[in-house]
């Protein structure tokens, strides 16, 4: 019972700041500006990982020091999951860190389409909605191509959501196959 408390502490904390150091990579990819909030909360929780692993690292076109940063936590959150009950198999940790990060980056853009969705529904004017949106933009504009709105709703999120689930399956067997 003890183990299991303390994984969905570490799985919890893991998911969290390998989830800002996403979004860090993620802004940068797509050159949004945070809103102010925003950018303070996401550099102030990923700086303490960022920073040195700049130093290792340096940036270019893209912030590579925030993804190593994420996979840097992933595999520690691994290392505690799977090290801690059987031995030390490196390859298979490394597999499963890698599928869990490729994982949370589905999750991470699954939960910005929902969010933009209900932004939408609720209050498209909202302070937060355009730095949603321009997250988004770059995954739903080829498909924005292909889809038509229909009767003025845009099915393209729900496209890229089943786009996404596809994507997570088809990584993981993948992966896994690999073992």
């Amino acid at each position: 019972m003890l183990h299991s408390i303390f994984m969905l502490i570490v799985n919890a904390v893991a998911s969290i700041l390998a989830g800002v150091m996403l979004l860090r990579f993620w802004m940068q990819v797509v050159r949004v500006r945070p809103p102010q909030s925003v950018g303070q909360f996401v550099y102030q929780l990923s700086d303490w990982l960022v920073r040195p692993l700049r130093r290792v690292m340096p940036g270019g076109a893209y912030d590579w020091a925030s993804l190593l940063g994420a996979f840097i936590i992933v595999l520690l959150a691994v290392i505690a999951a799977v090290g801690l009950q059987s031995g030390f198999d490196f390859k298979i940790i490394l597999v499963l860190s890698l599928e869990r990060l490729l994982e949370w980056i589905c999750y991470g853009f699954m939960a910005t389409l929902i969010i933009e969705a209900i932004f939408s529904w609720v209050n498209p004017y909202a302070p937060l909605a355009p730095f949603v949106r321009a997250l988004n933009e770059p995954l739903l504009r080829p498909l924005r191509r292909v889809i038509p709105p229909l009767g003025g709703v845009d099915l393209s999120p729900l496209a890229l959501l089943i786009l996404l689930q596809i994507l997570q399956r088809v990584i993981s067997s993948l992966l896994f196959a690999l073992l």
